[in-house]
Formats: structure tokens, C-alpha cells, sequence
């Protein structure tokens, strides 16, 4: 292969010293550079696409135009290195470190309690410090804004935010400074509270203990990068790869003359469109050319009609400057850079916008652009320059459809964009609908201008303009020319609804699907839009133009983005309790520090060992097939492969008889993995599958949906039911409602996806396995069976674990044994990581449910009989979902004492990739079926749901359906505490006043009780050891079965060894979870592993102790490092393994009856919620949570982990949607199309007590249940009690049916191919 010709030296600083790179690859980003080059792995990969910040660094550049430095977020897995010639990037171990010093930024996200699992950490670090370079006091908006762009599953973002806010400027509205008492914290004074208020603690974090900021202490500007900007060099730079040549021209002459050499090579700035597209498309070209040097391209001109903007300019860039003109120019002239505004809050990440740039933006067209659609209607303008001079292109839908009439030639660049000023009389404004606040890319965009004849209502012209109903941004010039002359009046909307509807028209299998929605937004926002401009005519004159009804005017407000605020309260310790005893005290997370410093290190993070190779899986592209045959040659051939494994390689055990590893002969879901490729780099690997060829035959039947697999009785395992009373006899007594409940499916979506590095040993086949997992021993057993060899060879070691929540029990088992296999047959080391998108394709979730109910209840809401029929999709094998139905039909009946009661409950076998362990195990799904039946039932009685809920709560000592006795005293006062401390019937009566008073925004409030169950239903799975060792300078090291997930199970152990040996943490250390040395272990799951290994870890220090005691008695006086020593001349052992057996706990399934938990924990969560009936937006206004925690170890973590498992409830019931292809191909596999809550997700107030249960996220999905059951009441609807979870936008909308939804037309399902299909 001939070598690339020699390259340009690629300079730049990384945390104050140059980085020159000789040989720099324009494939290369930047995260990779600094992972595998320069071993900073503090800055971690998560999506790969710019999605969720946990790659966030810092640039700094001279910037030619201001000569100032700018300091910018940017995520680092989309920047080429070849980009930053002359940048200086800082990394989050460059501000700081535990063995140097902390930076202030670091220091208080940990002591704030905003670090879990910590893989999210160092990039939540990174944009805040950004902002504080650019803003030392920054506003509560700036840091909203700052975190926008950051991904966290752990925390609930309000510690993160917490630490942020020590740094903003002193809050106006909150007395806590002046008083000592906060505002927030209310709550009534009823005698059932849970303790008495002098008992109770809010601080979690004491803030003046925090080091102050001192600016002066930050790395400067290299002076060198200085002189180099300030004298640049006019030449040309050239970096050659593999594959692709980078050219950065120093001059606007340069750039035009290649670009004429070269008309078909892109241009590429922030890399924020052309990036994923070539990740995604697998998309290469040979030349791309850089503009960044050009200060021609971010120049802006002001002028007495308009604005130019540079099209190198970044979109936070354009934010400012427009910003600038707002601030600075009449209103009346600045519409259109209002309405731009408005959407540069919203469009991604601050992150994206740091790198994305206006002339990136408009050139690459996408549908679902939110500025374009109001370029086009501002009548902007392009101005284009080539060699042949310059010219000028308008900003229309032509040009957006990319006619070459109307489009650039191939030589032509943009140089800038002119925005018109707007005058009087000209109204313009703009709208956007995304599955969530921020961050999400719309569903729907407009653009809305109309100029009316002056001092009249007459239109005299008028332009509208959509994003995302379409293959480009669409204008509705045929609507907008019939409706010139006509007076803004309501006959005008009538027929200008009538008109988009017709233009603007959108097939049923239209790609992205939800079309009846975005049909109906369509006239929802040219709704607001005509009210919007009414009330500005009322401004213009108050007497000439009709008054807005009070009634509609909320149409007009978006819900603004505020950062949540609440009171953490907590039991304190007894105030006798020893100073040194650590329990009950809310002690930061142990690795706080170093996730905060990216000292952490994660399994991907351990360096390179001796000839390691990388490995990526290849999987089937088919849904139900016969492999005919696996074409490995080509793949084979290509540089760097070392060999492709396949499931002939497999010396032991392929997996199951019905859940192979690797493939054999047949595929039952796309995603299943075939073979894997090893090669010496992952860049190899990777262009390597995409050369091995698979025919395939195509198998009947193919199921996707639970209808589907109860069609074809396609279920994995028998019946699970449960029943008592007489159901049959009770439901001919009452009256009756059938309805059905669809809850969706969940990812995981841990941080840190799945990955395993593997190095075998040179002696007895003995192998060391670095592995992300919640369960190292069943990873061990595994790859045993899989390899033919004995356990006690194997050694799995876990440090920490990114984030699991069920998804890494079973999964990573799989990824080992494959790793392993290839491990073996190749002599090498392995590294298997992978990519969010195979992450997601490959490893299934929460299992998606379809569910039936007929209850049978009284008048006066007393339930009688509940008959509940639960189908799961399980996927293509078994895996988990015999358990998640057993855990289901056991947990459905909740608070609940309903005397006839019938569960059953199926698991169906569909082609999908299998369905797994999450957390909540079934009983997020499942109770609410229980939960929807008591709101419907309330519906029918005419009460409200609150009263039913009430009602049928178990009150005195009983037992539940499968007889196990228990006391609901605790929920009880958990209930009471809830509507108590939430002042839940004031503000009921608050809510139903808003109501009246409001027609388009509609606010609701829900409180839901929670009777969870803990542990596993089996005695032997709560067993657990622990291996304490004390050495002889008095250090004590231990061992425990359980994994650090992030829940902070690591520091809880530590906690209780300290008080056990009556020694501080100081002196005590946990180093890994590791076969090798407790060995048998449990997973770390079903919210029991602090409880048991505690246990293990308290009785090893009893029996230490025990062993002590002589010593002790004989020199009471003496040091712990003396008897430490004594004891060691004594030869008393000074080590010990404690164990715990476990509790027990048995169901009888044939009986119908045993003893499945240990206990339960109890509580209760309020949320209000106010809904926007016209675009099904949401706005979480208030979240109380109640929850019993008996003894906490650790409030500080426990109340994290109450408020990070409510927040991924509230994702599971609100804007986390799965989906699926008719071909059974899952669509949303990263983060721009699958929706965790974000940091504007979260309440506004959010008050917590104690540990929470996922399930109480419910509480807001009930919450916009009453807000929709309000509007339909108020437009005469009969309500619908099919149930859909999640409540996403497009659910709301459409439930809150009007005149707009009913003039949509309607597409037959039978005439037309889905995009998508429904799989519960």
C-alpha cells in the first residue's frame, strides 16, 4: 500500500503543553486522540454523536474579528483533530486533581452529592467550568443552558445543579440567607408526620466549606498560540490520512481556488451534521475542506435594513449577535431575530451550538431545521463567492429543496447570510413541537410572518413555512397567496386551516411517523400564530381591534425552562451517636473526587496491555431467518484483521439450547450476533464486518407485537396467576369497566455502554476478565461453560460500573464469554466496547407491556373485583421475563386491599431482541394497570382519584394475594405524610380554579401510593460474604459481593465497617469486586445489595473485633495501630470473611401462596403538571416524594438515588419511546432519537424524603392524565381509558381533541405501510 504523502504539522496545546502531531489522520477526532494518544481518559465516550456531553472539553481560540480568546464547550467525539490547528483544548484533568488540586468546580459537584455512577461527571465538569471562563457569576439561565447539552441516567440532575448554583449570582428570590429558613420549606404540622421537624436535616452539603474561585489560578492562553494567531500563516495546511486529505487554506483566494479544483468536496466547520452522517451512513470523502482560518466567513455587517452574519459563525455566535440587536434596536425591527432567538435557546445542546455554524446549518438542509423555516419567511438572503465573484441567492423553499436552479454551484461557498430588519405592521414568529423542552430535535418547526395594511387587520402579505413535514422545509405559498386582502379574523383561520391542511399534506407511512400529530400542529401553530398577532394588534390599538377571550390568552405562553428548586429532608442521627460513627450521616460518594477529576477509572479507561486486540460483533439484519451462508474472505484480507470469530470457535458451550452466544444456522431478531472481528485497531475491526457477507432465507412466521404473539400463541413460558376470593360471583353484583393499558418499552441507557477487556495468561488457561457488569460471577460461570475450562481460572474483576439498572446482569455474561472465545483462539488480549447504537440494537430493555383489566366497584368507589391479564414482550428468548412475570403479577395489586382478585400474566416469544432485567423488575409496568383502573374508576363515580385511591388502601394488619402477612401501618403514614407536606387539597383546589380560567393550558395533579417489594423471591439470592483484612499498620482493606454501580455501595460498606470497628473511614479502603476474592456472589440488583452485604461485612468485623477483644481489655489505653500489633505477635489472624445467609423467602405457584420478599418498603409521591392542549408540551411545576427508608446508611446518597430513580420513571412514563420498523429494526438507537430526561425535565420544585422506588415517576404520567381528563371534560369528550404510556406530546395532543384535531384528515391503516409499529 503506498504511503500518504507527508503532511503539514498539526499544532496545537492540550491542557498547556503543545501537542504537535505529525501524521494527524482527519478521521481521527478528538476524543480518540485523547483517549488512545495521550491517555487523558478522563473525558469518556457515551453516544459518539454529540448527544449527551459526557465528552465535553474546552476550546479556547483567538477569535480574529473581537481579538479576544474564546472559551467554548465542545463535545469532543465530532471534533477532528485536524480542526483544532492553533486551538488550545482543555480536559478535565487539566484543571484539576486529587493529587495536585481540586478545582472549585470539581470539588463541589462531588461534595454536593452530584456524582453517582460518575461516568456523566467529568463532562458536567467541563461545561460548567466553561461558563465560569466566560461568566464568573454566571445567572441560574446561563447554567440551565450551560448543562443543556448533558446526559445524566444516576443523579436527577438536581445535586449537578445544586453544586452549579454555589457559583451564580445570589438568588433574589430565596430567604434562606437572610432568615436561616427556606421558602420552600413548608408542609403542614399534622402529628401522623413520620418524625418530629427538630428530628429532620435539608443539608446535605455544608456551602462555606467550599474553596472559593479564584480566576487568577486558571491556565492561561498559550502566548505561543497567541503570536501564532495574532501573525497567522497565509499558507495552506494539508493533513493526508488513510482515506481522507484535510485542506485548511489561509486565505479566501486559497479556499475559492480549491474549492474550484475541487467542487465536490465538502466544506466542514463544526462537523456537527457531516459527523454522525458519516458515522451512520458510513459516508467517506476523500477531500474535505476547512474554512475556520478564513475571517472573511465570520464577519458581521450592520445596516439601516438588515443584519450579516458570517456562515462560519457558530450558532451561539448568532445567538449573541442577534441578542445584541434585540437589546439595541426598536422592537418593531427585530421580529425575525426574536423569533430566531427563541429557537437557538432550544436547537441542541450549548455544546452543538458552540460548534455547529449558521452556514452548516442552512447548507445542509435537514427537514427538521428550526431556523431555516424562519429564514425563509424573514426573506433572508444567501450570499454566495467563488472565483467568479459573488451573488446573491434567496433563502426559499427552492433553494431548500435543493433545485439546482436555485441552488449553489459546485464551485460556490456561502459567505454570509443577510436577515432583513422586520418594520411595523410585520408580525413574525416562530413555533417548534420535540418530544421534550430542550436538546430534541423537532417534531414539527414553523416559521410565520404577515404583514398587515397599515392601521388595519387587511393581510397584505403573509408566509408560512414548516420543518418535519417533509423532505425539506416547506412553504404553503398557495394557502398564504389566497388569503391576501383577508381581514385577521376568525373566517380567515377557518379557511387559512382549511388551505394548510390541503398544501401542506403529509402521507400516513411518512418517515419519523406521528402524522396525525404533526398534521394537526400544523393548524395548532398557525392558531397561536393568529392570536399571537391579535394581541399585538390590541398593543397597537386597544379600542380598533377585539379583545383575546382570558380564557385563550395562556395559548400564547411557552412554558419557560426553570431549574428545579426543593428541600431534601432527612432523619438525623440520634444525638447521642458517636461523632466518629459514620451511619446515618450523608457522607460523600467515595469516588466523588476522582469521577469529578476523571481519575476514575472504568473498564474502557485501563490502559492498552501487550498486543491487545480490538473486537466488534457483527449482527443479523434480519428478523426470522436461515443463515445459507457467512462470506468471511473479504473481510479477511483487509489489513490490521487478525480473524473473525464464529460459533465453531466455541471449544465449550454456545449459550443455551434457545439462547445461543453466536448464531447457528438460524436468527431470530435483527441485532442477534453472528460472529465478531478481532483486528489490531478498533478502526479496522470496524471496516471489516462491513465486508463480511451473510445470505440469508426468510422464515415464518415473523412476530413483533404482543397481538402478533397471542395470534400465533407464541408465549416463552406456561401461565403465571394468582387469584383469591370469587371473582366471578363479585362482578355480578356491581358495575364494570374493560379497558386496556399499553405501557412502552425502556432502554437502559446506562452511561457507560457494555464492554469487557479479556487477557488471557501464559500458564494453566487462566484469564483475568475487566468487565462492566452487575453480576462478575455469573460472567465467571459463563465463560467457564463457554471455553470448557474451570471456574477458578477465571478471575473477573469490577471496579466500578458506569450505570446498570438491570442491564448489566445477564448482558455481559455474553460479551465476556464471545471476548473470551476470541481471547483464547487467538493468544491475545481482547477489548470489546460498544457502540451506543449496537448497545441499544443488541441488548434489549424493559420488557414492553399490553394489558387488560375489568374492575367491578360500588358507586361510591369501594373496588370489589379486579381481574387483571398482563402479556410482556419478552423478545426471542427467554433470558429474564419468567421472573419479570412472576415479579408482575406478585407486585399488581400495589397499596391495594381488594377482596376478589384475579392476576395472570404471559411472556410473549416475539422476533425482537430479548427483553431483560430493569430497574423495578415488572412492576413499573404493571401496577399502572392497578393505577389507571382506580382513575378510571374514579372518572365513572365522579370522584376524584385521590378518594378511590383511599378507599381500597389496605388500613389494619392483613395479608396480600399470595398470603404473605404484612402491616400497612408505614404506608399509611407515608400517604398521609405526603398529602400533608405536599398541601395536596389546597392546591387541588388550585388546580381546579386554573382550569376554569384557562381553556388551551390545562394543569393537573396525582398522588400515588407505593407498596414495593425487596429482594429477589428465592432465599439463596440473598446470601453475601465479605473479606475484611486489618494489616499490620492498622489498614483495613475490604471485600464485599457487591458492585459499585454508582449507588454508592462501595462507601455504604465502608460506613459500616467503620462503626463495627469503631474506626474511621480513613483508615479503610475497598479496591474492587472480584471473584478471586468472594467468590459464589449474588447480582447487585433487586435493591438489596447494601442491606446483605452489609450484613457479610458487619458480622467479618464482629468476629475481628471479637478476636481484638483480649488485646483491647489487656491496654484499653493503647492506639488501634498498637493492639493491630500486639495481635500480629500474638499470632491472631487479622483477617476475616463474614457471611450472611440470607433471608428467606419461597413462593408456591401451584399453591398460589408463600413468603417471596424479605419486606417492603413503603411511600408516596404528588407531582402537578400544567399541559399545553394545542402542542402536548408539559411542564412538571411541583414533585413531592415520601418514602420510608427505615434506617438510611447514607442520606446524602440515598435521596440521590430517590430522585435519579424517580427521574428514569418519569422518562419511562413521559418521553423514553422505543421504535421499531415493520421489519422489526429498532430506530432509536441514540440519544437524537431516544429521549432521557434532561436537566430542564426536572420539577421545578422537587421535595424528597427518604429512598423511592422508580414507580412513584407515575406520578407525573397520572398528574397529565387529570390535566387531559380536564380538557376533555371541558370539550364534552368521553373520556378514553385505553391507557398509553409513555405520555409523550403526540398522546397528549391528540387526547385533548378540538376543532384542529377533527379537521385533520385521516388515513386508512390498511391502504398505506407504517413507518413504525407498535410493539405492546
Amino acid at each position: 500500500m503506498s504511503c500518504p504523502p507527508k503532511s503539514d504539522d498539526l499544532v496545537f496545546f492540550v491542557n498547556g503543553r503543545k501537542v504537535i502531531e505529525r501524521n494527524a489522520d482527519p478521521e481521527v477526532t478528538l476524543l480518540n486522540f485523547l483517549r488512545k494518544n495521550l491517555r487523558l481518559t478522563g473525558t469518556k465516550y457515551a453516544c459518539g454523536r454529540g448527544g449527551c456531553g459526557a465528552c465535553t472539553v474546552m476550546v479556547s481560540k483567538h477569535d480574529p474579528v473581537s481579538a479576544k480568546i474564546r472559551h467554548f464547550s465542545i463535545t469532543a467525539c465530532l471534533v477532528p483533530i485536524c480542526s483544532l490547528y492553533g486551538a488550545a483544548v482543555t480536559t478535565v484533568e487539566g484543571i484539576g486533581s486529587i493529587n495536585t488540586r481540586l478545582h472549585p468546580v470539581q470539588e463541589r459537584i462531588a461534595r454536593s452529592h452530584g456524582t453517582q455512577c460518575g461516568f456523566c461527571t467529568p463532562g458536567m465538569v467541563m461545561s460548567m467550568y466553561t461558563l465560569l471562563r466566560n461568566h464568573l457569576q454566571p445567572s441560574e439561565e446561563q447554567l440551565m443552558e450551560a448543562l443543556g447539552g448533558n446526559l445524566c441516567r444516576c443523579t436527577g440532575y438536581r445535586p449537578i445543579l445544586a453544586s452549579g448554583r454555589t457559583f451564580c449570582v445570589e438568588s433574589t428570590d430565596c430567604q434562606k440567607k437572610r432568615t436561616g429558613k427556606c421558602c420552600l420549606d413548608l408542609g403542614g404540622n399534622d402529628s401522623s408526620s413520620l418524625s418530629r421537624e427538630s428530628d429532620i436535616c435539608t443539608d446535605l452539603f455544608v456551602e462555606e466549606e467550599f474553596q472559593p474561585l479564584d480566576p487568577t489560578q486558571e491556565l492561561i492562553f498559550p502566548p505561543e498560540l497567541l503570536r501564532m494567531a495574532k501573525n497567522p500563516e497565509k499558507q495552506t495546511l494539508t493533513f493526508h490520512g488513510e482515506r481522507v486529505t484535510w485542506i485548511s487554506p489561509g486565505t479566501l483566494k486559497d479556499l475559492l481556488e480549491l474549492k474550484a479544483k475541487h467542487p465536490e468536496a465538502p466544506l466542514i466547520l463544526g462537523n456537527t451534521s457531516l459527523g454522525p452522517a458519516m458515522k451512520s451512513q458510513g459516508r467517506v470523502h476523500p477531500i474535505l475542506l476547512s474554512p475556520a482560518r478564513i475571517s472573511e466567513l465570520s464577519m458581521v455587517f450592520k445596516t439601516s435594513d438588515g443584519l450579516t452574519i458570517g456562515a462560519g459563525c457558530s450558532l451561539a455566535q448568532v445567538k449573541d449577535i442577534l441578542a445584541e440587536q434585540v437589546s439595541e434596536l426598536p422592537e418593531e425591527k427585530t421580529q425575525t431575530y426574536r423569533a430566531l432567538l427563541k429557537h437557538l435557546k432550544s436547537l441542541a445542546g450549548q455544546q452543538i451550538r458552540n460548534m455547529a455554524s449558521l452556514g452548516g446549518h442552512v447548507i445542509s438542509r435537514h427537514c427538521y431545521s428550526d431556523l431555516n423555516p424562519i429564514l425563509v419567511v424573514g426573506n433572508a438572503t444567501l450570499n454566495v463567492i467563488s472565483e467568479e465573484g459573488t451573488r446573491q441567492i434567496p433563502l426559499n423553499d427552492h433553494f431548500l429543496a435543493g433545485l439546482a436552479s436555485a441552488d449553489l454551484k459546485p464551485e460556490e461557498i456561502l459567505e454570509s447570510v443577510y436577515i432583513p430588519h422586520s418594520q411595523k405592521w410585520e408580525f413574525v414568529s416562530a413555533f417548534r413541537q420535540a418530544q421534550c423542552q430542550q436538546n430534541a430535535l423537532a417534531d414539527v418547526s414553523a416559521g410565520m410572518r404577515v404583514i398587515l395594511e397599515e392601521a388595519t387587520d387587511t393581510i397584505k402579505e403573509l408566509s408560512l413555512s414548516y420543518g418535519g413535514v417533509g423532505e425539506s422545509t416547506i412553504g404553503a405559498h398557495k394557502s398564504c397567496q389566497q388569503l391576501i386582502g383577508r381581514p385577521w379574523n376568525e373566517p380567515m383561520l377557518e379557511e387559512a386551516c382549511r388551505l394548510l391542511l390541503e398544501e401542506v399534506s403529509l402521507p400516513g407511512w411518512a418517515p419519523g411517523g406521528r402524522v396525525e400529530f404533526k398534521r394537526t400542529l400544523v393548524v395548532s401553530f398557525f392558531f397561536k400564530f393568529y392570536l399571537e398577532v391579535l394581541q399585538e394588534l390590541k398593543k397597537l390599538d386597544s379600542h380598533h381591534y377585539p379583545e383575546i377571550s382570558d380564557r385563550f390568552l395562556s395559548a400564547l405562553e411557552d412554558f419557560p425552562v426553570t431549574g428545579p428548586r426543593g428541600v431534601q429532608r432527612y432523619q438525623s442521627v440520634d444525638s447521642h451517636q458517636s461523632l466518629q460513627d459514620p451511619v446515618g450521616r450523608p457522607i460523600m460518594h467515595l469516588s466523588g473526587l476522582k469521577h469529578a477529576t476523571g481519575e476514575a477509572i472504568f473498564c474502557d479507561d485501563i490502559p492498552m496491555v501487550d498486543r491487545e486486540l480490538f473486537m466488534v460483533l457483527v449482527t443479523s439484519t434480519k428478523a426470522h431467518a436461515k443463515i445459507i451462508s457467512i462470506d468471511l474472505s473479504e473481510a479477511l484480507e483487509l489489513p490490521g484483521v487478525v480473524d473473525v470469530i464464529t460459533a465453531e470457535d466455541i471449544p465449550g458451550t454456545n449459550g443455551a439450547e434457545d439462547d445461543k452466544l453466536l448464531a447457528v444456522d438460524e436468527v431470530l431478531c435483527v441485532g442477534q450476533i453472528i460472529c465478531a472481528v478481532v483486528a489490531e485497531t478498533d478502526v479496522q475491526a470496524k471496516r471489516a464486518i462491513e465486508k463480511i457477507k451473510i445470505t440469508y432465507k426468510d422464515l415464518e412466521p415473523i412476530i413483533f407485537t404482543i397481538n402478533d404473539a397471542i395470534k400465533h400463541n407464541s408465549f416463552l413460558c406456561p401461565e403465571k396467576k394468582l387469584e383469591q376470593g370469587n371473582i366471578e360471583e363479585a362482578f355480578e353484583k356491581v358495575d364494570q369497566i374493560v379497558e386496556e393499558v399499553h405501557v412502552g418499552g425502556q432502554e437502559h441507557f446506562y452511561m457507560e455502554t457494555q464492554r469487557v477487556i479479556v487477557i488471557p495468561k501464559a500458564e494453566d488457561k487462566e484469564l483475568d476478565i475487566y468487565v462492566s457488569t452487575q453480576d462478575p460471577a455469573h460472567v465467571q460461570k459463563t465463560v467457564s461453560s463457554t471455553l470448557n475450562i474451570p471456574i477458578n481460572r477465571i478471575t473477573c474483576h469490577v471496579k466500578r460500573v458506569g450505570g446498570g439498572f438491570g442491564g448489566k446482569v445477564g448482558r455481559p455474561a455474553v460479551f465476556g464469554a464471545i471476548a473470551a472465545v476470541g481471547a483464547i483462539k487467538t493468544g491475545r488480549p481482547i477489548r470489546l466496547v460498544l457502540d451506543r447504537e449496537d448497545d441499544m440494537l443488541i441488548t434489549g430493555g424493559r420488557h414492553p407491556l399490553f394489558g387488560k383489566y375489568k374492575v367491578g366497584f360500588m358507586n361510591n368507589g369501594r373496588i370489589k373485583a379486579l381481574d387483571i391479564e398482563c402479556f410482556i414482550n419478552g423478545g426471542c428468548t427467554l433470558d429474564d421475563s419468567e421472573q419479570v412475570t412472576e415479579f408482575l403479577i406478585l407486585k399488581l395489586e400495589n397499596a391495594y386491599k381488594i377482596r376478589n382478585l384475579r392476576f395472570r400474566g404471559r411472556a410473549c416469544m416475539t422476533n425482537l431482541p430479548s427483553n431483560t432485567a430493569f430497574r423495578g423488575f415488572g412492576f413499573p409496568q404493571g401496577t399502572l394497570i392497578t393505577e389507571s383502573c382506580i382513575t378510571a374508576v374514579a372518572a365513572k363515580c365522579g370522584l376524584l382519584p385521590e378518594e378511590i385511591r383511599e378507599k381500597n388502601m389496605y388500613k389494619t394488619i392483613d395479608k396480600t394475594i399470595y398470603k404473605q402477612a404484612f402491616s400497612p401501618e408505614t404506608l399509611i403514614r407515608c400517604w398521609n405524610e405526603c398529602l400533608d407536606k405536599s398541601s395536596f387539597h389546597s392546591r387541588r383546589i388550585q388546580v381546579e380554579e386554573f382550569n376554569k380560567k384557562n381553556y388551551w393550558k390545562k394543569k393537573g395533579i396525582a398522588i400515588i401510593p407505593m407498596k414495593f417489594s425487596v429482594g429477589f423471591a428465592a432465599t439463596s439470592y440473598h446470601q453475601a460474604a465479605a473479606l475484611v483484612h486489618i494489616y499490620t499498620d492498622g489498614s483495613v482493606l475490604v471485600t464485599h459481593g457487591g458492585n459499585e454501580l454508582g449507588q454508592g455501595i462501595h462507601t455504604k460498606m465502608l460506613q459500616v465497617a467503620s462503626r463495627e470497628l469503631k474506626l474511621p473511614m480513613s483508615y479503610m479502603h475497598i479496591c474492587e469486586t472480584s471473584t478471586a476474592t468472594v467468590p459464589n456472589t449474588i447480582a447487585t440488583a433487586a435493591s438489596i445489595g447494601s442491606d446483605v452485604n452489609g450484613k457479610a461485612v458487619q458480622n467479618a468485623c464482629q468476629i475481628l473485633l471479637k478476636r481484638l477483644e483480649p488485646i483491647i481489655k489487656k491496654n484499653p489505653g493503647g492506639t488501634w495501630e498498637d493492639w493491630i500489633e500486639a495481635a500480629f505477635e500474638q499470632r491472631i489472624s487479622l483477617s476475616a470473611t463474614g457471611y450472611f445467609r440470607g433471608y428467606k423467602a419461597d413462593m408456591d405457584w401451584e399453591k398460589g401462596e408463600g413468603d417471596p420478599f424479605p419486606y417492603y418498603v413503603y411511600g408516596a409521591a404528588c407531582s402537578e403538571v400544567e399541559i399545553d392542549c394545542l402542542t402536548g408540551a408539559h411542564k412538571k411545576i411541583r414533585t413531592d416524594i415520601i418514602m420510608d427508608a427505615c434506617c438510611s446508611l447514607n442520606p446524602a446518597i440515598d435521596i440521590g438515588q430517590v430522585e435519579g430513580s424517580f427521574i428514569q420513571g418519569m422518562g419511562l412514563y413521559t418521553t423514553e419511546e422505543l421504535k421499531y420498523s415493520p421489519e422489526g429494526v429498532l430506530y432509536s438507537r441514540g440519544p437524537d432519537e431516544y429521549k432521557i430526561p434532561t436537566i430542564t425535565d426536572v420539577p421545578e420544585e422537587f421535595n424528597g424524603l427518604g429512598e423511592s422506588g422508580m414507580f412513584l415517576g407515575s406520578s407525573v404520567f397520572f398528574a397529565i392524565t387529570d390535566a387531559v381528563a380536564a380538557a376533555c371534560k371541558e370539550r364534552d369528550i368521553v373520556e378514553d381509558f385505553i391507557v398509553k404510556s409513555p405520555a409523550t406530546p403526540e398522546q397528549v395532543r391528540m387526547a385533548c381533541a378540538d376543532r384542529f384535531t377533527e379537521m385533520i384528515p385521516r388515513d386508512d391503516p390498511q391502504t398505506f405501510k407504517p413507518w413504525s409499529i407498535p410493539i405492546a
